[in-house]
């Protein structure tokens, strides 16, 4: 009996580990210089250490950034070199390119890209940047305690399957991980029904309207 508590206690504390664990580019830490595209990938991998899942994995090289601005994600360097704003926006393609669509990152980002470098307004990559993490921050609490309820769940819900402790200990992560990926499922169709049908992601910034119209 004490095993199995430590086995849980054990499984808890790593699925937090993981969670807090997690880093982010926080706003004072962009340099507001312009940076070519060695110093931009040194930059991206220095601050988001944490995030490689192995130590060889690159988080984003020369190829992506191309990629980027040849997919209108990002606006093209001027004279080889990339803005504090590009750098904003990379870090915030960095962490929706895993559960977002080329273009759905595109037409999700394409207001604040004009606002930030097509327009005379006066508008800061930085702001915005700050709030989203700063919402995200406030939201960290209830999302630990959910993925610690979720860990309760998965305890017992596979009670009489297992047959020792192995099997016990991967019926534990294998529903855990399940109510993982439906809650990404999910939240994933509800971003999705954001984007194809709310006509807000349809428009034209107004900035752009603006220049139409002359």
């Amino acid at each position: 009996m004490k095993k199995e508590t430590n086995e849980k206690e054990s499984f808890t504390k790593m699925v937090l580990s993981a969670a807090l664990g997690m880093d982010y580019i926080k706003t004072e830490d962009v340099p507001n210089i312009e940076l070519y595209m060695d110093q931009v990938t040194t930059f991206m991998d220095r601050y988001l250490e944490s995030s490689k899942r192995y130590d060889n994995d690159k988080l984003l090289t020369k190829t992506m950034i191309n990629n980027y601005a040849k997919n209108d994600l990002i606006p093209p360097p001027d004279k080889k070199k990339y803005s504090r704003n590009h750098l904003f926006l990379l870090t915030l393609i960095y962490y929706m390119k895993n559960i977002m669509s080329i273009s759905d990152i595109r037409k999700l980002l394409k207001p604040v890209t004009e606002y930030a470098f097509n327009s005379e307004r006066d508008f800061d990559m930085a702001d915005v940047y700050s709030e989203i993490f700063n919402i995200v921050g406030k939201q960290s609490k209830d999302m630990v305690k959910d993925l610690v309820r979720k860990v309760k769940i998965s305890e017992t819900a596979f009670d009489g399957m297992a047959q020792n402790e192995d099997e016990k200990e991967y019926f534990r992560s294998f529903g855990f991980i399940c109510m993982l990926c439906f809650d990404v499922y999910m939240k994933t169709q509800v971003i999705e029904q954001l984007l194809d049908k709310s006509g807000i992601f349809s428009k034209e910034p107004a900035s752009k309207e603006a220049k139409s119209e002359k």
